[in-house]
């Protein structure tokens, strides 16, 4: 059985599962992919000895860990196994359903929380939305990096050009204890001075003109390359264009979407793809947490 990020038992290839996936006809390895990048569990018993969890403890939602903890509770094993993907696939046994359920909590507690700013606020969304959206000109690109394990290659740039992504995109470079860099910015980022979207190429996300935005915005980059998972947001932003200048602020909604990408250097791509939301104003703060943006 899986359970998915909501909750829900589903039975592998059924029509339930199918619809949680976003994809009617994988012809991949789905449920390793649901369990890798959905949040979905893997829940079975084998030879009626062992029971064994299967998870990738960074996107499970809690949820789908309380659901798995009520099972274990009825559990008739008397052996539990928990197998969790961590940059490469770890296994722990244990005797105990109480010991295997505290040692989930610990796996799945959240390593990342956006920096918290009074200026910029991130609030997170499923990946999934992503995959049942068809009108959403970011589907392609995620598809693209489902389909081909995350492996960088010409054909990303390709197919965000023919789904008019290209100018709105940015690819950051991110190598082993270094920070951000940037490796591409597209032409539609005129919320930058059009000479750094060439001179800022090789130069640190830190360091942006904003800089504020910059060491913000640069800590989402290192979680999505270090944790090799995709994250999806709606961002609310008061950019300041030209403060030597006196130029106002402006305020600004978007969904952002961040991809890793393996490349044979070893050097992970990070590229974010922006939609604006409508609403988008020319001066103002950032609006109170308790005021929620469209969810779209």
């Amino acid at each position: 059985m899986l359970v998915t990020a909501e909750g829900d038992w589903v039975l592998p290839e059924s029509e339930e599962f199918l619809a949680a996936l976003g994809d009617p006809r994988p012809d991949y390895d789905a449920v390793g992919f649901a369990v890798r990048n959905l949040g979905f569990i893997k829940f079975q018993l084998l030879d009626r000895l062992v029971t064994e969890i299967e998870l990738h403890p960074r996107n499970v939602d809690l949820r789908a860990l309380l659901a798995v903890e009520r099972q274990l509770g009825e559990a008739v094993t008397k052996l539990f196994r928990i197998r969790y993907l961590q940059e490469q696939w770890h296994s722990e046994i244990s005797a105990s359903a109480e010991h295997t359920i505290g040692r989930l909590r610990e796996l799945c507690a959240p390593v990342f929380e956006p920096p918290l700013h009074e200026r910029f606020r991130a609030e997170p969304r499923k990946f999934s939305l992503v995959f049942g959206d068809e009108a959403n000109p970011m589907r392609a690109l995620a598809q693209k990096w489902r389909v081909s394990f995350g492996h960088f290659d010409p054909n990303v740039l390709t197919i965000a050009m023919q789904h008019q992504m290209l100018s709105r995109m940015m690819i950051v470079g991110v190598k082993p204890s270094s920070e951000p860099e940037w490796r591409f910015i597209g032409n539609g980022q005129r919320w930058l001075d059009k000479p750094y979207r060439f001179t800022g190429i090789g130069e640190k996300v830190e360091n942006l003109p904003d800089k504020d935005y910059g060491g913000w915005v640069s800590e989402f980059y290192k979680s999505v390359a270090n944790s090799d998972q995709p994250r999806y947001d709606t961002v609310t932003a008061d950019m300041q264009y030209d403060a030597e200048n006196g130029k106002p602020h402006r305020l600004v909604h978007y969904e952002r979407l961040l991809l890793p990408w393996k490349t044979l250097s070893g050097e992970v791509f990070v590229t974010s793809c922006v939609e604006l939301i409508d609403g988008n104003s020319t001066s103002g703060s950032v609006p109170s947490p308790s005021k929620s943006l469209p969810d779209k």
